[in-house]
């Protein structure tokens, strides 16, 4: 018996992960390579330096169709098909609706919305014998974030298009979203750094997990490789939140004061 094989949850599987240069992604990435999935990931950039070795890397914007089309292209030529699609790729903008310009819907609207659609489109036809597809959602999708407003629709739209993906594609295909809150990435402290002060942001935002720690980009890719295995085989259609409790705290909790 070769005990050199693969055994982790997600062996025999092969994955496209978006936006995996850093944070979210690259935890997936790493977890997936962990569980024993091929992978290939994209991003905006070149291939980062210090990226896993076992992945495939293409550097692709997902707002651009012929990328998308590119991206397709390779899944062909590297896996013939497709087990796992996580639509991770994602930016932020911190303006309100009066600050935003036309560019800025464009660019963030393009990636977050767009991306989403198209890989989706491009992908699911190569998912022959079933797949799951993770989409990555906010609890800014569901509970608006101050001065991010068309961020707060884009996840909004992931949202419902990821229910209407597991309805129209079901059985075959499984959809669900995960809705993080403060994940500690660049986003979050761009987010922190809106408000009037950033540090008294931080402590309250603290305050107010009962888990009492922002969540970790690992624990995204933990939730992210459960939904992509066959034990998840029943759940489709669901937006996870993974909040560390934040949103299930009454905001007039005294103890939150």
């Amino acid at each position: 018996m070769n005990t050199n094989q693969p055994t982790g949850a997600l062996t025999g599987k092969n994955a496209v992960i978006t936006g995996a240069s850093q944070g979210i992604g690259r935890a997936i990435t790493e977890k997936f390579i962990e569980e024993g999935a091929s992978v290939i990931c994209c991003g905006r950039s070149e291939r980062p330096l210090d990226f896993p070795s076992q992945a495939n890397w293409l550097k692709a914007d997902v707002s651009c169709m012929e990328d998308v089309t590119r991206l397709g292209k390779m899944v062909e030529d590297l896996f013939k098909e497709l087990s796992i699609l996580v639509n991770n790729a994602g930016l932020q903008i911190e303006k309100t609706i009066l600050e935003t310009t036309d560019q800025d819907w464009q660019t963030l609207m393009g990636v977050n919305a767009f991306g989403v659609f198209a890989c989706s489109r491009e992908l699911i036809p190569m998912m022959h014998h079933g797949g799951a597809i993770i989409n990555m959602g906010s609890v800014s999708g569901t509970l608006a974030d101050p001065s991010m407003a068309i961020y707060n629709a884009s996840k909004a739209f992931v949202h419902g298009l990821t229910r209407s993906i597991a309805i129209d594609h079901g059985p075959k295909i499984r959809c669900n979203a995960i809705s993080p809150g403060w994940i500690m990435t660049g986003m979050a402290d761009s987010a922190f750094a809106v408000a009037n002060d950033p540090n008294k942001a931080r402590q309250s935002a603290l305050a107010r997990h009962p888990v009492g720690r922002f969540g970790h980009p690992s624990d995204v890719a933990e939730l992210a490789s459960w939904l992509a295995s066959d034990a998840a085989s029943f759940a489709t259609g669901q937006c996870y939140t993974l909040d560390g409790g934040l949103t299930s705290a009454s905001p007039l909790n005294p103890a939150l004061d």
